[in-house]
């Protein structure tokens, strides 16, 4: 980005300047040339007089009484030359240029001579036999080489102090803009759901934007909260009812007076415990909001002792569905709240046991991978397509052809506890290309006590 804004600004400012540099020595030129041109003009004009006092008519003839070493046009650097009106040459120097002249007051014109170019002023002059044209070149005094090179050094320097300014603005704004990159870098590497106010130091002058920010960071983080809170509130409250439901459509089952309805009951219950379920899961979803303070109650969890936790609380429901639920452990500690940790491995299960058909397997994995734990559950299901494997993890999205009737919250669940402890959630085929297995990989961290050993299995 600074990169980026700095050619942006140092281009803007180029045009303007490079045009402000062009008119400084335009305007260097002509104030350098200006005088000169105004005392070649004065040289000039005096000299057309001193040759015009020369003139002289004798016996009916235009005589110029001009010595070639004449001291006052030496001193004023000039040669001259005297033309009649059919610009034939009667005295002077040959090489000026015949200009036939109308005005009085003379014509100014640029001539070459030995390869220089200096000024001269043609004018006509009256006499008793006629009007004769008298041409003066200033030699002494080439003015265009001058002010040519006046005008070209002067453009020179100004381009110089042109790139020495522009490089200091690109450093300049190159120092200046490390404040933006620093609180660009800080808001590019939060979560989308990290909305804590930023208290990293800026300059005075981005205090007014980061204080903004800031308002709009708490104006999400209220909109949030309220709504995360009405979410746990609502699945909490339904939590109790929704409990002594399922106890009595139990106790209803089993009695012999509703032999003749059971099968409606049994369709009762079902729907009853999927919205129980909904409500534990949408309890999870909201207890992962950032903005809870999940941090707080971070402590030592020991994978192994986990799975075997939510593993026993699974076995039940493997054994109806004739699922071998097998666990390979290894020693590993992961710092979390148990709580988020619990649902995350709970939705995994869950997943895995609704979608593998009867007979089928699941396997639930805790240790170490490299040098940083991972849980994983595989299964030998009909598995997840890869083109599917992105989309599963957004909130309520359920693949075309899944059974059952879930609610599409069990993997954004467990995508959003991995990202509060900056876990990678991994989704691939089983061994041999059957099946799912994902993988919750967690930033590294001390290994337990013992990691080397071995990795016993149990079995459903």
């Amino acid at each position: 980005m600074n990169s980026s804004i700095s050619r942006h600004l140092v281009f803007w400012l180029a045009i303007p300047l490079t045009l402000l540099a062009l008119c400084g020595a335009l305007a260097h030129y002509f104030n350098n040339a200006a005088p000169e041109l105004l005392g070649s003009d004065r040289r000039l004009r005096e000299a057309a007089l001193a040759v015009e006092r020369r003139l002289e008519v004798r016996g009916g003839r235009l005589l110029v009484d001009i010595a070639p070493n004449d001291s006052a046009l030496a001193a004023l650097g000039v040669t001259f030359a005297v033309r009649n009106t059919a610009l034939q040459l009667l005295a002077g120097d040959a090489r000026l240029p015949a200009v036939a002249v109308t005005d009085a007051n003379g014509v100014f014109t640029v001539t070459t001579i030995d390869r220089r170019r200096v000024r001269s002023l043609s004018t006509r002059i009256a006499t008793s036999l006629g009007a004769v044209n008298v041409t003066v070149a200033d030699t002494l005094h080439p003015i265009e080489p001058a002010a040519r090179f006046g005008f070209l050094s002067t453009l020179l320097w100004d381009f110089v102090q042109l790139d020495i300014t522009l490089v200091l603005v690109w450093v300049g704004i190159q120092l200046g803009l490390r404040p933006v990159k620093r609180l660009r870098d800080e808001i590019a590497e939060r979560s989308p759901l990290d909305l804590r106010p930023i208290d990293s130091p800026v300059p005075r002058e981005m205090a007014p934007l980061t204080a903004t920010l800031n308002r709009l960071f708490g104006m999400l983080r209220t909109s949030v909260q309220s709504q995360q809170q009405f979410i746990a509130n609502t699945a909490h409250q339904l939590r109790t009812p929704l409990t002594g439901m399922l106890a009595q459509l139990d106790l209803l089952v089993a009695e012999p007076a509703a032999a003749a309805v059971k099968g409606r009951l049994l369709t009762l219950q079902e729907s009853v415990r999927q919205l129980s379920h909904s409500a534990n899961q949408l309890l999870s979803l909201a207890r992962t909001d950032p903005a809870v303070n999940v941090a707080a109650r971070n402590q030592p969890v020991s994978l192994g002792q986990l799975v075997g936790e939510v593993v026993a609380r699974f076995f039940d429901r493997a054994l109806q569905l004739n699922i071998d639920l097998g666990v390979e452990l290894a020693p590993a500690v992961v710092l979390a709240d148990p709580a988020l940790l619990d649902d995350l491995l709970s939705n995994l299960l869950d997943n895995a046991l609704k979608y593998t058909p009867n007979g089928g397997r699941v396997t639930v994995s805790a240790g170490q991978q490299g040098s940083r734990p991972m849980l994983a559950v595989e299964d030998n299901g009909a598995g997840i397509p890869e083109a599917e494997r992105q989309p599963v993890r957004q909130r309520f999205y359920r693949l075309p052809d899944a059974p059952g009737h879930g609610s599409g919250l069990g993997l954004a669940i467990v995508e959003q506890i991995a990202r509060l402890y900056g876990a990678s959630v991994a989704i691939a085929s089983g061994a041999g290309g059957v099946g799912t297995r994902v993988t919750v990989q967690f930033p590294e961290t001390a290994r337990a006590p013992g990691s080397a050993g071995s990795r016993p299995e149990y079995s459903a």
